[in-house]
């Protein structure tokens, strides 16, 4: 199986409130058999909806992207979702959202990190940056996708 690193965030500008608009982003990144380090940036506009849900779905179509069974480590800064996948914490809303996240991890056999937002992580402040302007533009430009793929340092993957 390909080792797939995917980290991810999710944004809402007015979260919880009338009007919220949400942004989800994902990097997917691996080695190829090559040795040849490849990166794709995938992204989703989530209209009103709110920080938890946007965190959620980033982790979603990151998995939803990969095409075929995959190792894969999920890096967010969400406690939420690597808690709950992780089976510490307990689905109490967001069903429709954790029914898509977990229908995308079935195939894959999937390691839950966290890591600390806005902390420096280049990757994750990628994620963050992205997720925040698809939510202010309300929708998701493939220019700004491959901004943010071409803004990953050259000759490494998201992981490192």
């Amino acid at each position: 199986m390909k080792k797939v690193t995917i980290t991810c965030d999710g944004s809402s500008l007015g979260n919880g409130n009338a009007g919220a608009r949400a942004g989800a982003v994902a990097i997917l990144s691996h080695v190829g058999d090559e040795g040849k380090p490849h990166n794709k940036v995938v992204g989703e506009y989530l209209g009103c909806a709110t920080n938890n849900q946007a965190e959620i779905v980033a982790a979603a179509i990151g998995l939803e992207a990969l095409k075929y069974p995959c190792q894969v480590e999920v890096k967010t800064d969400s406690r939420y979702v690597v808690d709950t996948m992780n089976g510490r914490f307990r689905q109490k809303k967001n069903h429709e959202y954790w029914r898509r996240l977990k229908d995308a991890a079935l195939p894959h056999e999937v390691t839950w990190t966290w890591t600390r937002g806005h902390a420096g992580h280049p990757i994750q402040e990628l994620c963050d940056t992205a997720a925040k302007r698809i939510a202010f533009a309300g929708k998701v430009d493939q220019h700004l996708l491959q901004e943010i793929a071409e803004a990953i340092p050259k000759g490494k993957v998201a992981a490192s």
